[in-house]
């Protein structure tokens, strides 16, 4: 690789240098190779290094650890973005605290015109995983080229990358640790898989362990990649909400799931929810109305479409077909007009508005979409 490439690595080597610090350095020198070709005396003049941290930047040692993580790079086929980058993602450089350097491995564009990041808790529910399932694949049948970001954690994190590699959709993970190890070890599988549309991003260089602070690090990144972080399931306290604090002081948009008052795990939500931290959402056409994206010119659910998800299931069929000649009807007139079970249509009525065929109205009213 490049010299560019060596001092780039080896800006993020030394030992006080953070990404303000970094990024100090950058304006007043212009390139990572040109703070290690100053002249000591120099690096000390420029605000916030002194003496100390350009004794640093001049230590032998910082360029040889580089040199041994280039090797690495090479060695994994890894890909780095620097913050100078024109590739290095642009959502995550307006965050003040971006970081310097990120690692790569898989085959994904942090550049996607839409990304969402999903978190939430490690000991999820069974009500959190469906509706992060569902809100995945509404998203993949009406926009498929959404982003899905989230960080490969238990709970709530594998559910969304696991229903965005069942739907298609792109998936990245950023990671806690350096990129020649998988945590948890139980989800090496699906970072695997991931790679193929999706993959694994880092700021942590190879030899890092995934210590509990990193994942506070981790979590900034999480947050600045995205349009959109969105919390399915959080107790009162949980990192899922750090990643929702730091989305917001971004001025990133935030949604959560509301639960009920009484479940320890939707605590979380309804605090962010109530302190105006969050919007409130209940199914990805709540997220896609307020952000806008409800009426995509290349991707809407149309006509033909709802005829073909029609020859799957007569139900459905059934349903549309009463809706466009009746208009509007109540949930009880549906009961009475067709040959369905009422208590499978109350499910089924909301997989269809789930999918955009059919719209809701206050009052158990519904009508085709």
């Amino acid at each position: 690789m490049a010299n560019q490439n060596l001092y780039q690595v080896g800006l993020t080597m030394i030992k006080g240098i953070g990404n303000t610090a970094g990024r100090r350095l950058l304006q007043s020198l212009g390139s990572a190779e040109a703070v290690f070709a100053e002249k000591r005396q120099a690096l000390e003049q420029i605000p916030g290094v002194g003496r100390l941290l350009a004794e640093e930047i001049k230590r032998p040692g910082v360029l040889k650890r580089a040199e041994e993580e280039l090797l690495f790079i090479e060695k994994n086929q890894l890909k780095c973005f620097f913050l100078t980058d024109n590739d290095y993602p642009g959502r995550l450089r307006q965050c003040p605290d971006a970081p310097l350097l990120l690692y790569s491995k898989g085959n994904f564009n942090l550049q996607a015109k839409r990304a969402v990041s999903i978190a939430g808790t490690r000991k999820a529910t069974a009500y959190g995983k469906e509706q992060t399932e569902k809100l995945v694949a509404h998203l993949a049948a009406v926009l498929p080229d959404t982003l899905i970001v989230s960080g490969l954690a238990y709970g709530i994190d594998i559910t969304a990358h696991r229903s965005a590699l069942k739907n298609r959709l792109p998936t990245v993970a950023v990671l806690a640790h350096g990129l020649d190890r998988i945590y948890p070890q139980a989800h090496r599988q699906t970072a695997i898989e991931m790679l193929e549309n999706g993959g694994l991003l880092t700021d942590f260089p190879s030899n890092t362990n995934p210590d509990k602070p990193n994942f506070v690090k981790r979590n900034r990144i999480v947050a600045g990649l995205t349009d959109a972080t969105l919390v399915v399931e959080s107790a009162k306290k949980g990192g899922s909400l750090i990643t929702a604090s730091m989305a917001f002081s971004y001025s990133r948009d935030v949604f959560a799931f509301p639960g009920r008052p009484t479940d320890p795990l939707s605590e979380g939500c309804n605090l962010i929810i109530r302190l105006n931290k969050a919007g409130l959402i209940t199914c990805a056409s709540d997220l896609m109305e307020a952000m806008g994206w409800n009426l995509p010119e290349e991707k809407a659910l149309s006509p033909v479409q709802t005829e073909l998800f029609a020859h799957e299931n007569e139900d459905v069929d059934r349903i549309c077909t009463i809706l466009k000649e009746k208009g509007i009807l109540h949930i009880n007139e549906l009961i009475l007009n067709l040959d369905i079970p009422a208590s499978r249509l109350p499910s089924l009525l909301l997989e269809m508005e789930m999918d955009g065929i059919i719209k809701a109205i206050p009052g158990n009213m519904y009508r085709f979409a």
